[in-house]
């Protein structure tokens, strides 16, 4: 800039401006002394376009603003609902701490404190109340699952420090099909979780306030609602919404579970008596059976549902702040001990104040203990146990919402599901992903009418088949890489080979156990995703090899063949005729006629125009019917001579009898390719651009249907030339 300051004041002679491909202005300035010679740059866009480099321009947010007043408003209504948009080099700061991904990656564990020991408690009580006591046991077995699994998962972590989930560790260690399982069991456990938190969470509503029980479906597809929309806001937004319920939770039940030991403890009996039920079996509705082992792994079954979400933390490891691995290690480790915690604390205050599950969850087992345990001037925190609920219960769904999408993302980019899946929005969060999860939720508590004890018989089993294969894929990993594990990979691998046949075993009672009672949905479904993907696979690996291009790929190669439909001979088609004519002289103007008084307007409009350019009267026309007949008169052909080049451009009228528009000009397209090989057919549409969008409604959208109508043609390339009406 200096130096065309100089020349300017040495009173330079400055030449026209030249444009760059990176949008730069460039003048060459000439001093008065012999090789002054100035190049002065600018660049005028840099509003929207900021250089970044040689030859890299970066779009910037002004590129994005709308032009019209409509899409201005729509563009800050989403702004409000989501929040600005994020540049990708933010993705690193919306990474999660230790404490917001404890909140977001485990609010769905810990949440099944909710409904775990209650639903294992549905299952006793058909053998009669004596048969709850059963639950400590069963309870035992559970925790001890939690901790197998919880190590495993551990090891997990270091092995695969950015995300080892189940998908991902049996793709690598078993193979593609049961990588393949293992997704597809998670995406159906994923949506499963938000259909049962979210009912979970009304059921704890409509235990406080029993008039909204009605309006339990639509509460809970509002809910979803909500949290599809928080989400779309980005991960750590959520994770800063979520972090505040999450610990609500965990502190009200934790006084809840203090305070009902310190209330049994000082009752007559002390803590290891139980109190007898006030009310049984028959009496509250419910069916009776005899007490068998499959009846007490049936319940088993059931309270495994407490173990949903525990591998989230494994799946989200890219989410937690650097050093990922490390914390999210010591996330998990929280996560289990809080989840273990309160799913004995529950249990056991639900043994010793005898209480009893009622049909529908109403009132909760939750409730009830809060009910019993805070009275008098305590009594409030009643409400304050069955809020807390309500939140972590609906947003745990959460933690689903940020793994659905993110395993899905991962799937599409392997080529397994559509590419749509791994499009991040605005806010850096899996657009595709989230609203499929939200619509896939909402469907189900609209078919189960949002009942909790339906949607928790297909819970459970996706899951417990995607942790075994992905600890069988583990106990692979340890083998294979044994001479490079150390003195530590036999324990490694006995660790996960435990959690392998833990899970493995419990897998098969839920499927068997669970099968009749809506668990062969989950069986179904499994393979039919598998097969899908497996479709979507083939569907991009034929696409990848039967690419082929059907224009030459070198320009000399060219020869073109254009055509421009004409419906009158008006300016938007004189534009369309003057830029065909820029590209090849070879060009042949096509009227479709439908009115015989249009086609003879059509003629003395082509005659008059030829005839003041000096062009003749439009000779060499033909007329043909609306058939896929070879078409009668003079077509262009590339075997010509190139002197060719410099003709009148023809036209031809097409008579369509029937008043069809677009078939006959498509079957004249085709006609001029099939005797025309080797030539590019390039379709010139002339269009009109409205200034408002309603404005479109006024007219029939020829050129839309005509290049729809072309879209599948090979070997035909289709152009519009707009026309911007001036209103």
């Amino acid at each position: 800039m200096e130096g065309s300051k100089f020349a300017a004041r040495r009173g330079s002679e400055e030449t026209q401006p030249q444009f760059g491909p990176g949008l730069e202005e460039r003048e060459i300035i000439h001093g008065k002394g012999l090789g002054n010679v100035y190049i002065r740059t600018r660049w005028p866009h840099a509003n929207e376009f900021q250089p970044r480099g040689d030859g890299v321009l970066e779009a910037t947010a002004e590129v994005l603003r709308p032009r019209s007043a409509v899409g201005r408003g729509m563009q800050r209504l989403k702004r409000f609902a989501i929040g600005d948009r994020l540049t990708t080099s933010s993705q690193a700061h919306e990474r999660l701490t230790k404490v917001k991904a404890l909140a977001v990656l485990s609010s769905d564990a810990i949440s099944s404190v909710a409904y775990a020991t209650e639903a294992s408690l549905g299952i006793l009580i058909l053998a009669g109340v004596g048969a709850l006591g059963y639950n400590l046991g069963i309870a035992a077995a559970i925790v001890l699952l939690m901790i197998i699994v919880g190590v495993s998962y551990r090891q997990t972590i270091g092995a695969y420090p950015h995300g080892g989930g189940s998908y991902i560790v049996a793709r690598d260690n078993l193979g593609i099909w049961p990588g393949l399982v293992a997704a597809a069991a998670l995406l159906i456990d994923y949506v499963l979780t938000v259909s049962v938190s979210v009912s979970a969470g009304v059921d704890a509503l409509t235990t406080a306030f029993s008039a909204l029980h009605p309006f339990s479906v639509v509460l809970g597809v509002a809910f979803v609602a909500i949290i599809v929309l928080v989400n779309l806001r980005g991960i750590r937004e959520s994770g800063t919404i979520f972090a505040a319920p999450t610990y609500l939770f965990i502190v009200s039940f934790l006084i809840m579970i203090l305070a009902g030991v310190a209330k049994a403890a000082l009752s007559p009996g002390g803590l290891f008596t139980a109190t007898a039920p006030a009310f049984t079996s028959t009496e509250l509705g419910w069916s009776s059976d005899q007490l068998s082992l499959l009846l007490i792994l049936t319940a088993f079954a059931s309270g495994c549902s407490a173990m949903t979400g525990v591998e989230a933390i494994s799946n989200g490891v890219p989410a937690f702040k650097v050093p990922e691995a490390r914390n999210a290690a010591r996330t998990l480790q929280w996560m289990i001990a809080v989840l273990a915690t309160l799913f004995v604390g529950i249990t056991f205050l639900a043994w010793r104040f005898g209480i009893v599950p009622y049909p529908h969850q109403q009132p909760t087992v939750d409730g009830q203990i809060a009910q019993i345990v805070f009275t008098g001037s305590f009594r409030w925190m009643y409400y304050v146990v069955q809020f807390a609920t309500l939140l972590i219960l609906v947003l745990a769904a959460n933690t689903s919402f940020a793994d659905f999408p993110r395993l899905a993302s991962i799937l599409a980019r392997d080529g397994f599901l559509p590419r749509q899946f791994s499009f991040r929005g605005d806010r850096l969060a899996f657009t595709v992903g989230i609203i499929v999860l939200g619509l896939l939720s909402i469907l189900l508590i609209v078919i189960f009418e949002g009942n909790t004890d339906a949607l928790i018989n297909l819970y459970a089993l996706g899951v417990f088949v995607a942790f075994t294969l992905s600890q069988s894929g583990m106990v692979v990993r340890w083998y294979r890489k044994r001479t490079q594990g150390g003195a530590h990979w036999r324990r490694s691998l006995v660790v996960n080979l435990v959690g392998a046949v833990a899970t493995g075993v419990v897998a098969l009672v839920i499927g068997v156990t669970k099968f009749d009672r809506g668990a062969w949905v989950v069986v179904l479904i499994v393979p039919l995703l598998v097969l899908m993907f497996w479709g979507i696979a083939r569907h991009y690996a034929d696409v990848e090899a039967e690419t082929q291009t059907l224009t030459p790929l070198d320009a000399e190669e060219l020869h073109h063949v254009v055509i421009v439909p004409l419906a009158k001979l008006n300016q938007p088609g004189l534009q369309a005729l003057a830029y065909a004519r820029s590209i090849t002289q070879n060009v042949t103007a096509v009227h479709i006629g439908i009115d015989p008084e249009e086609e003879q307007q059509f003629q003395q409009a082509w005659t008059a125009w030829s005839s003041t350019r000096g062009q003749g009267s439009g000779a060499g026309t033909a007329v043909m019917e609306s058939s896929r007949t070879p078409v009668r008169g003079p077509l262009p052909d590339r075997a010509k001579d190139i002197a060719e080049k410099t003709a009148a451009p023809r036209y031809v009228i097409v008579d369509s009898p029937y008043r069809s528009l677009v078939t006959p000009l498509v079957a004249y397209v085709e006609a001029v390719r099939e005797m025309n090989k080797g030539a590019t057919i390039t379709v010139i549409l002339p269009e009109y651009v409205t200034k408002h969008w309603w404005e479109a409604i006024l007219h029939n959208q020829t050129a839309f249907r005509i290049k729809l109508a072309l879209y599948r043609h090979p070997g035909v390339v289709v152009t519009n030339v707009p026309y911007h009406l001036k209103l």
